[in-house]
């Protein structure tokens, strides 16, 4: 495939690219919405702020805490997903589709379906051990029998897991309806109403996953050319397998616990980074990050539109964009990758 950006120069003005377009998509989804903001008035929310102007006092109290977060999740999915595709090396991985966040959802709704929890900080960890069961579960099955791991044997188990999780947690909502206002908050997969205080308790896992994530890129490229190459080198493949796990646990399961499940963001951008910059991981993660940060920002604010004066829920934007991705990978073929 001819790649866009093929030397280092041009890859880290592509990163600078990115870093606009997000600081763009950032700044748009301040200023569009129900009531449309002017750019100057944004400028002056954050230096000359003024509690008696309307307009400040929606920025600071809503659009920003919305876009942060937007930015955030993405960036995690976005990531998440391009480590999954490296993982199991299957170019249909990603969070959503490999049970994932129906594992971190399944265990929300259980906790405050029986345990009555109702903490922010509680539904954090409830979220990574979700995660965490199902991304085991699904990589076990997936690599259960004779043959081990394939693509099509982990696909099939991503979607049976995904499947168990969703009709478990349909079954708690069916049999305590009380409970379901509570948990629609994450059913939903929105940003909108998310405050900075649900952001700040996953911030540090998330922070902290991608930036190791910034590190593992060239050990990430050599298990990618084979496991007994990567041995052969001296690598140990089982650690780095498991610190590739750990980060996508704390990214996607951060992103369940604060914004519900949000699909195809984790699909969608590792395709499109590697189509721009090549299958090299000390690149793909940062253009990733990037890229997932500037379309779910983008699909947010697109979100506001689409029925206005109602908003969509982001989860359902990203769907409309992601599931013709998906049936066109799909039909490229499962046991290649890009």
């Amino acid at each position: 495939m001819n790649h866009l950006l093929r030397r280092t120069p041009y890859k880290i003005a592509g990163l600078l690219i990115g870093f606009f377009i997000v600081g763009l998509s950032f700044i748009l989804s301040i200023s569009l919405g129900k009531t449309p903001i002017p750019f100057q008035t944004v400028i002056d929310a954050f230096f000359s702020y003024d509690e008696a102007v309307t307009e400040h006092v929606i920025i600071t109290t809503s659009r920003l805490s919305r876009a942060v977060i937007a930015a955030v999740i993405g960036a995690g999915l976005a990531i998440a997903g391009a480590l999954m595709q490296a993982l199991t090396k299957n170019p249909l991985a990603a969070p959503d589709i490999f049970g994932i966040n129906a594992g971190a959802l399944f265990f929300i709704v259980a906790a405050a379906t029986f345990f009555n929890v109702d903490s922010l900080v509680s539904y954090m960890w409830i979220a990574f051990l979700g995660a965490s069961i199902a991304g085991v579960l699904v990589y076990f099955l997936g690599s259960f029998g004779r043959d081990g791991l394939s693509p099509i044997k982990i696909v099939l188990a991503g979607a049976a897991i995904t499947a168990l999780f969703v009709s478990f947690t349909q079954g708690m909502l069916v049999i305590d309806e009380q409970n379901i206002q509570s948990v629609l908050f994450w059913l939903a997969g929105s940003v909108a109403g998310r405050s900075m205080d649900m952001l700040l308790p996953v911030l540090p896992f998330m922070i902290g996953a991608a930036v190791m994530t910034l590190f593992l890129g060239r050990q990430i490229n050599i298990l990618m050319s084979g496991e007994d190459v990567a041995k052969s080198l001296g690598q140990r493949t089982l650690l780095l397998k498991f610190m590739m796990g750990i980060a996508i646990v704390f990214l996607a399961g951060g992103a369940v616990a604060v914004a519900g499940s949000i699909g195809f963001i984790g699909l969608i951008v590792p395709h499109m980074i590697r189509g721009i910059v090549g299958t090299d991981y000390r690149w793909v993660l940062p253009f990733s990050a990037l890229g997932g940060a500037s379309l779910l920002l983008l699909a947010d604010i697109a979100a506001r539109f689409v029925i206005m004066p109602q908003e969509m829920p982001i989860g359902v934007m990203t769907a409309l964009l992601g599931t013709p991705f998906f049936i066109y990978i799909a039909r490229k073929g499962l046991t290649k990758d890009e």
